[in-house]
């Protein structure tokens, strides 16, 4: 273990898996895979089912009399419109437009909902709330440090899940049931995830988590159910086109550019960072993210420079191998005036020389039945 690092409260039981590969993931000891690599774990989420540990999240809970017209200022989604039990994706912006992160949010009743950050963000964006709640009869509290999460993705993950939980089926997609005993843990269960596939996404007190992913993998043991790193977390959301903050969005990239526009309601009413987002859909939206499959050999790395012959016109967000194709695929942000269409060509730079690659429609993977 190494001290410099945080921790989540399953890392007590990396013992248990000495072939794991553990790096340091913005802050966190994290895993990269548990011993048999990247590709078996991300074919076991698309056939059968796969937990993950992802406890580096962070917890927030808004509370009072404005909590709902709060979040609706701090976000671009349609807070007002959520009932109770409901979950909601959504992004805070920045005055400018650009993003500050993308959240998910639970509606427990109108005064009180539980807000996910991304890791590397909580310290931010729990400042980014606090510095905003003048003026709103709430409160904001972090408690990122008493929860556990955890995540069971995958095709057989109610069949899973149900071994334990009868009745989880009945929980639809972006629902969640609170006060559930999976065995002998006590938890928040939500219907959602972050692979492309149907599944779960589990909050316990940090101190059960342990108990919580054994009940689970001894749950699922025959149905395929193994444990998965960051490795697969990361080329499962990839390849169902799922954002990654610092990558597909970040300060300097809007959700418009992003084409995230179906999470910016301009309805609702005013919220930070809409006159920024209305100008700039009004005057044209510079960039956009568009989807790449190699033609020419090369991994295309995040920050590689695309080209449209000699002409610059974007850089890479997020590449990789996919799996599931068996072929080399990247999301790019290019300006959008360049015209091209998909199937057409355009060139990475991966190590000073153009390697050819094909516009493609995207995701690259999307399980129809869910």
């Amino acid at each position: 273990m190494n001290p410099e690092l945080k921790h989540t409260p399953l890392q007590e039981i990396y013992g248990d898996y000495p072939k794991a590969k553990l790096i340091d993931f913005g802050g966190w000891e994290l895993p990269v895979d548990y011993g048999d690599g990247i590709i078996p774990e991300h074919t076991a989420v698309r056939n059968a089912a796969g937990l993950f540990d992802v406890s580096h999240m962070g917890e927030g809970f808004v509370e009072g009399k404005d909590a709902t017209r709060f979040l609706s200022w701090m976000t671009t989604n349609h807070i007002g419109q959520m009932a109770d039990g409901q979950c909601m994706y959504t992004l805070m912006c920045y005055e400018n437009g650009t993003v500050v992160d993308d959240l998910m949010i639970y509606r427990r009743d109108a005064e009180h909902y539980l807000v996910v950050f991304n890791a590397a963000n909580i310290e931010k964006d729990v400042a980014w709330l606090g510095d905003h709640l003048k003026g709103f009869d709430c409160m904001l509290a972090n408690r990122s440090s008493e929860y556990g999460q955890l995540a069971l993705q995958g095709p057989k993950a109610v069949d899973v899940l149900s071994r334990l939980v009868p009745d989880c089926g009945a929980i639809t997609h972006f629902t969640f049931r609170e006060q559930v005993c999976v065995g002998s843990v006590v938890a928040l269960v939500s219907r959602t995830g972050y692979t492309g596939e149907d599944g779960f996404e589990l909050y316990c007190a940090s101190s059960e988590l342990v108990t919580l992913w054994k009940t689970l993998l001894d749950a699922g043991k025959d149905a395929g159910l193994v444990p998965c790193g960051l490795g697969c977390r990361d080329t499962l959301r990839l390849e169902a086109k799922l954002p990654l903050y610092g990558h597909e969005i970040s300060d300097s990239i809007t959700p418009l550019e992003a084409n995230l526009g179906v999470f910016v309601d301009f309805e609702k009413g005013d919220f930070c960072g809409r006159t920024a987002l209305c100008a700039q859909k009004d005057e044209g939206v510079p960039r956009s993210l568009r989807g790449v499959e190699m033609i020419d050999g090369g991994v295309p790395r995040a920050g590689y420079k695309v080209f449209a012959g000699e002409t610059e016109i974007g850089y890479v967000t997020s590449g990789t191998k996919s799996p599931t194709l068996d072929a080399f695929v990247a999301y790019v942000l290019v300006k959008r005036d360049t015209g091209l269409k998909f199937g057409d060509f355009v060139f990475i730079d991966i190590h000073g020389q153009k390697r050819k690659a094909v516009l493609v429609k995207t995701p690259f993977f999307k399980r129809t039945t869910l």
